[in-house]
């Protein structure tokens, strides 16, 4: 096997060659979404991704180095991939057992117009912080929640805005996330105080999302306004193409259990789709062939409700192959611009910026916001700026504790915020958006992800004043000491 090219100092590219690639990326993006108004931002990442490619061979690596990278940052992200999998086949199989119309009939039935929104976003923030995954919980519970929005007739983005504001939160103080568990990884801490030092800026920010979306629900979507003959023809019609039943409820509570008790989420997530299979032969009238369609090639019915029609026709591993390639186009891009040291140049020219502990805190915040803005990987804008900040912190004594929180806020959060990234990408498709069709205004689920923004921002000012801002600790002082971690003194290295 071939040795991976090292990154020197002379094969480093300058601030302006490591921009090059970035900067004629996001040109060629805006030229495809907001000239030719077309979403579909594939080729354009792969145009970004051979330019990287062409940066990297002037600096004199060769395309096997580069390849490298670009397939081992793909290849560190596999299991989200297989997460959509399974979440595709869920989706079509639920539909067929039931168990999302059960879902959506009792959501129109119990639920009141006013409180739907903020209750959205509890009800998603309590199942991902079980399931440990949020693109598990808005491919099932938020597509039931989108089915119920649709009822009380709030528009798509507002319930968008919701269910990601919670099952982003919930993923993100889940000891069985992926994303929660890397960012202490990279950093140096364990899982259980990083979750406790998001605390200050995640009790507030649900608390701020929950009082919106009260606000919201009261003063836009009163009961008096809501076309209950609508609601009627909704549920009456599920009734009608469907055995609606608590017992559907079963393959979901599964899932829950499997996740409380700590299994691996592909499993569990698999689980779920052999128990909905299951469950629509035994209560739908599916047969065996039938459930493998639905698996593969999502449900599909025509009730002549043009509500359940758009809403039910959907799921399936084949449905989640547009997000699939964006994302593995989107890792590729990732990996190449890491492999090449372009952003590696990028982070540490904002180094050589900053001197104070707020300085630093922010830019870490805004690193990961920029990772994800432009390689599209959730997981390389935690993990590239955690390994690169990380000397920085213990430098400068402050606990990776506070680092930690900025990538996660930075990576996790943001990234259903994007729509190229891979988890804003996975937000359009699941949910039924249908940016790619042209319905830009749902677009605004962005901003209405209250949660998700309000976090960072509330980081950010916390490190401006001090607060929740802890120094390291003598424990973890001695724990550096002890692995022999490397520390960086910033008034050592002059500002450039």
């Amino acid at each position: 096997m071939t040795e991976t090219k090292r990154i020197s100092e002379t094969s480093r590219p300058s601030l302006t060659l490591a921009l090059v690639p970035v900067v004629l990326t996001l040109f060629v993006l805006g030229v495809q979404i907001f000239y030719f108004g077309d979403f579909t931002p594939h080729v354009p990442l792969a145009i970004g991704l051979a330019i990287t490619s062409l940066v990297g061979i002037k600096l004199g690596f060769k395309w096997k180095d580069i390849e490298e990278g670009i397939f081992h940052v793909i290849h560190i992200s596999l299991p989200s991939v297989s997460v959509l999998i399974c979440v595709g086949m869920i989706v079509g199989v639920w539909i067929a057992s039931g168990t999302v119309p059960t879902l959506i009939y009792y959501g129109l039935t119990i639920l009141s117009p006013e409180i739907f929104l903020a209750a959205a976003m509890v009800l998603c923030a309590v199942v991902s912080l079980s399931l440990g995954t949020s693109w598990g919980t808005v491919g099932t519970v938020g597509l039931a929640l989108m089915g119920i929005g649709a009822g009380f007739d709030i528009p798509m983005y507002w319930t968008a805005g919701a269910v990601v504001s919670g099952a982003f939160f919930g993923d993100k103080i889940s000891p069985l996330s992926d994303t929660t568990n890397l960012a202490p990884a990279v950093t140096g801490t364990d899982v259980f105080s990083h979750i406790k030092n998001m605390l200050p800026t995640t009790v507030p920010s649900m608390l701020i999302a929950f009082v919106v979306y009260l606000l919201a629900g009261f003063s836009f979507i009163a009961s008096d306004d809501v076309s209950f003959s609508k609601i009627n023809t909704i549920t009456t019609t599920l009734q009608d193409n469907f055995t609606i039943s608590a017992w559907l409820l079963l393959p979901a509570l599964l899932v829950i259990l499997l996740a409380v008790k700590r299994m691996p989420p592909i499993p569990s997530l698999f689980a779920g789709v052999i128990a909905g299979g299951v469950t629509a032969m035994i209560t739908q009238g599916s047969g065996v062939h039938d459930v493998l369609t639905y698996a593969n090639s999502g449900y599909s019915i025509s009730t002549g409700v043009s509500e359940i029609d758009s809403l039910l026709n959907r799921g399936g591993i084949q449905s989640m192959m547009w997000t699939i390639s964006l994302v593995l186009i989107a890792l590729g891009f990732g990996g190449a611009l890491e492999r090449t040291g372009c952003l590696e140049t990028i982070i540490a020219s904002i180094m050589s910026k900053v001197k104070s502990f707020k300085g630093v805190q922010t830019a870490a915040v805004c690193t990961s916001i920029s990772t994800n803005l432009v390689a599209g990987d959730p997981y390389l804008s935690i993990a590239l700026p955690g390994r690169m900040y990380a000397p920085v912190y213990r430098g400068m004594k402050y606990s990776t504790l506070n680092l930690s929180r900025a990538i996660e806020e930075g990576g996790t959060l943001i990234s259903p915020l994007i729509p190229w990234n891979a988890g804003g990408a996975f937000v359009i498709s699941a949910l039924g958006l249908g940016i790619a069709e042209g319905n830009i205004e749902n677009l605004m689920y962005i901003p209405l992800a209250f949660a998700c923004w309000i976090s960072p921002v509330l980081g950010i000012l916390y490190a401006q004043f001090g607060l929740f801002s802890p120094k390291a600790s003598e424990e973890e002082l001695r724990k550096w000491k002890e692995m022999g971690e490397d520390s960086m003194d910033l008034s050592k290295h002059p500002a450039g």
